[in-house]
């Protein structure tokens, strides 16, 4: 049997449409040892994408340390000479590394016929096209066609169009798609001409990162949908044909919706609910209900004719890189009154070691992070750089809180002090003063200028070991 790598994955994000968890899915990928990678491309939107990158990384770290420890164990084992003990060891790291998951980013966008803004066509909802991020900056260029897709090209979905792809192909790998992808639409309508030059634009546009996919929903229940396989079945060769003609590669893909075999009646129902149907009704939407995570075997005997389809998409796992989409909090600066300070003179007087310290220790100034784990902790709240404006906007926020709390409570107690040191220590290393900033003053405007009844400010936030509340400013900074 081959490896194989799921490219056309919806998630529960594809609203009313997917019904997999990501956990769910990634678990089932992890599973497989013949998965070494899982992408996610939910109709639309990218949703899930966070959900997913946190979920892979805890997974590989798991398996990472399990396979770091292993690796020590043999290193002991060949020292000892132990050699049976060792082969056993070298089966377990390599059971371990068919459990770690490439996470690939993209989307299934909706490419309108002619331009993202034309709402003249009332049929042009666009047409899906997969894409993958392989890179950062495929997936900063997917990002910035999936956000303009909402804010500008929505006309009963959110679409984008082939200039916008164009413009934004660097880092991106681009696949036909499903049975309503512009190519397969095209064939199925008897407009081969057609499909020809569209083919060949793609494959100018995109090189060899353009490929053809071909799926095939054999339905095996009654109640399903048996028309989808005669559709695929009938363009395929067409599909295969002009690969071959302009050099493009083929994949094979399953158009997954949900994790297992027994989840097709769930997504069922779920497709009633979006399309306002009864479960007994006879002219209503039904899927094929093969739209399961298949296993790698599952694919491998499906595509055992083209194998060609099944080894393409590790081709593809393989070009795409692995890298981090986590970054700083990006927050607006605070405009900090000229009478508190600047902060130039904060750089001026203030060291990196100094920051260093007071972002990676507890408020009384003990240690309690590794220096690996507080270099980390640096990086993640933007660098020193970054650090010197939280470290301003923490202190002028230390300021006016204070001030408050002096308004508030007649005497500021060991206890008032120990609380709110606590809770602005925890707002400063987590790199958020000005948010609650910025919030305060719109507070203060909304209740003494404008009287508007307004709530306690933010929300609540976990609570720490000591029973306080992680993120939530002390109420002795709340005003009356």
């Amino acid at each position: 049997m081959s490896d194989f790598v799921h490219l056309h994955v919806h998630t529960q994000y594809s609203l009313l449409d997917g019904q997999a968890s990501v956990e769910g899915l990634v678990d089932k990928a992890i599973a497989d040892p013949g998965m070494p990678a899982l992408a996610v491309t939910d109709h639309g939107n990218m949703f899930g994408i966070k959900e997913f990158f946190n979920y892979v990384k805890k997974k590989n770290g798991a398996t990472k340390k399990a396979l770091k420890e292993a690796q020590a164990r043999l290193a002991e084992a060949e020292k000892a000479e132990n050699t049976e003990e060792a082969a056993s060891i070298r089966a377990e790291i390599e059971a371990l590394r068919k459990k770690y998951v490439k996470p690939i980013f993209g989307c299934e966008v909706y490419v309108a016929n002619e331009d993202l803004h034309a709402r003249g066509d009332k049929s042009d909802k666009g047409r899906h096209l997969i894409v993958l991020a392989k890179n950062r900056t495929g997936y900063k260029n997917l990002i910035k066609i999936v956000s303009k897709a909402w804010t500008e090209g929505y006309y009963h979905h959110p679409r984008t169009d082939k200039h916008e792809l164009a413009a934004h192909r660097e880092g991106l790998i681009v696949c036909s798609a499903c049975l309503g992808g512009e190519i397969p639409r095209l064939l199925s309508g008897g407009m081969d001409e057609q499909a020809d030059k569209s083919v060949a634009w793609w494959k100018e546009t995109f090189g060899d990162d353009y490929y053809i996919e071909l799926q095939r929903h054999k339905a095996t229940v009654p109640r399903a949908n048996h028309e989808t396989y005669q559709q695929q079945k009938a363009i395929e060769p067409k599909l295969i044909a002009l690969a071959r003609k302009y050099g493009i590669k083929i994949i094979a893909s399953n158009d997954a919706h949900f994790v297992n075999e027994s989840d097709a009646e769930a997504h069922d129902r779920l497709i009633c609910l979006a399309t306002n149907h009864y479960l007994n009704d006879e002219d209503r939407m039904l899927y094929t209900k093969q739209e399961w995570l298949k296993s790698s075997d599952e694919m491998s005997e499906l595509f055992a004719d083209l194998p060609e389809a099944l080894s393409t998409t590790l081709e593809i796992a393989d070009k795409v890189e692995e890298y981090d989409i986590d970054h700083a909090p990006i927050m607006p600066n605070f405009a900090i009154p000229e009478s508190f300070g600047t902060e130039e003179e904060y750089r001026g007087r203030i060291t990196e070691k100094e920051l260093f310290d007071e972002f990676t220790r507890d408020e009384h100034g003990n240690v309690v992070l590794s220096q690996e784990d507080a270099e980390a902790k640096i990086a993640k709240l933007g660098g020193y750089e970054k650090l010197y404006r939280i470290k301003f906007e923490a202190d002028y926020l230390r300021k006016i809180t204070y001030e408050g709390a002096a308004r508030r409570y007649p005497e500021l107690t060991p206890e008032i002090r120990e609380r709110i040191d606590f809770e602005l220590h925890i707002m400063k290393t987590m790199g958020f003063p000005g948010y609650f900033l910025i919030v305060e003053d719109f507070i203060r405007v909304g209740r003494q200028e404008l009287g508007v009844s307004i709530g306690p400010g933010p929300g609540t936030a976990p609570r720490d070991d000591r029973g306080y509340l992680q993120g939530l400013p002390p109420i002795d900074h709340r005003h009356k």
